[in-house]
């Protein structure tokens, strides 16, 4: 992988040189996580008595403020003190976030922090919005999971709660260095392969308006320490939604699309709910001579609905690698 890198000095940028980049290597000094680490339970901010009746009079203002912008149909503060706020310590490094919106990230493998819009944060995780592994052998040696140590709580017997979410995470390592980072699943789910993810978002010097945007690529570099040889596929979801209770707002459609050098990928265009703006996510991939690519531009994640459930979506690709 070639990047442009910098030589600087005496307050000035050089002329371009090309860097080859291991994606696989990890720096020297990260902040670092096994997938398994338990959520600890983070101290709330409290004021002492003598402090609330100094601030009391400015908590009043502010609180009019906000009732007077809820009469108007519309939030008048960009901070509400007043919302409760949910806090994880399982925050790792974002996509994007400098400026123009950010999705945020756990060392786990979630997807969460939404602050897509201004003045509007949605904490909880979209479980839907994960990378899952597949690996068959030819000895007979079937893995898979999504990479992933959550269990959602999902109960229908055709949503998200049918795939293999079969990680424990006690072999699998989160490296943090923004704007990068690094997830090595050592082992896991199959004993004799070694699986590193490498995320990074685009923070280019004296480039503010692209570094801002919430973006992010996501590499995979595979070593195969058996004896035998293996076929992997590796399966990204992503679901039409921007966090909190967008997902249901409905109006929600997909398509296909192509591109250049063998980039093929879903545009999923969001219908948001009280009158913010429609959003396009676009998930692509490219294929060369050692990898294909193929799309399912949507599925049905829960509940009734007619068409291609989660579970259907997941038995396929399975169901194509035992073929294969």
């Amino acid at each position: 992988m070639l990047i442009n890198g910098f030589d600087e000095g005496e307050g000035e940028c050089r002329k371009h040189r090309q860097v080859k980049v291991d994606p696989a290597k990890l720096p020297s000094l990260t902040w670092q996580r096994t997938l398994n680490y338990d959520d600890i339970s983070l101290s709330e901010f409290n004021l002492k008595l003598k402090e609330m009746v100094s601030l009391a009079p400015l908590g009043y203002r502010l609180w009019r403020c906000l009732q007077e912008g809820k009469a108007k149909g519309k939030e008048a503060l960009f901070i509400n003190p007043f919302i409760k706020r949910v806090y994880s310590s399982c925050q790792g490094v974002p996509i994007g976030g400098i400026g123009a919106g950010s999705i945020g990230r756990s060392f786990k493998g979630e997807f969460l922090r939404w602050q897509l819009f201004p003045r509007i944060c949605e904490d909880k995780p979209v479980l839907e919005n994960q990378f899952s592994i597949f690996v068959t052998r030819p000895n007979g040696e079937k893995y898979s999971t999504v990479l992933c140590p959550r269990t959602p709580n999902d109960s229908s017997a055709s949503g998200i709660g049918s795939w293999d979410w079969n990680l424990s995470g006690q072999n699998s390592t989160y490296h943090g260095l923004y704007p990068r980072a690094w997830t090595v699943y050592d082992g896991e789910p199959d004993p004799a392969l070694r699986i590193v993810c490498r995320q990074i978002s685009p923070f280019i010097p004296h480039n503010y308006k692209e570094s801002s945007l919430p973006t992010a690529v996501f590499t995979f570099t595979l070593h195969n320490l058996g004896k035998t040889s293996a076929d992997v596929t590796l399966l990204f979801t992503w679901a039409n939604s921007a966090g909190g209770d967008s997902g249901i707002s409905g109006h929600h459609f997909n398509s296909k699309f192509r591109a250049e050098d063998g980039i093929q990928g879903v545009l999923l265009h969001h219908m948001t709910s009280k009158e913010l703006p429609s959003v396009t996510f676009a998930i692509a991939a490219e294929e060369n001579d050692a990898v294909h690519v193929s799309e399912c531009p949507f599925f049905v994640i829960s509940g009734d609905s007619q068409g291609i459930t989660a579970k259907d979506m997941w038995n396929e690709v399975k169901k194509v690698i035992a073929i294969a």
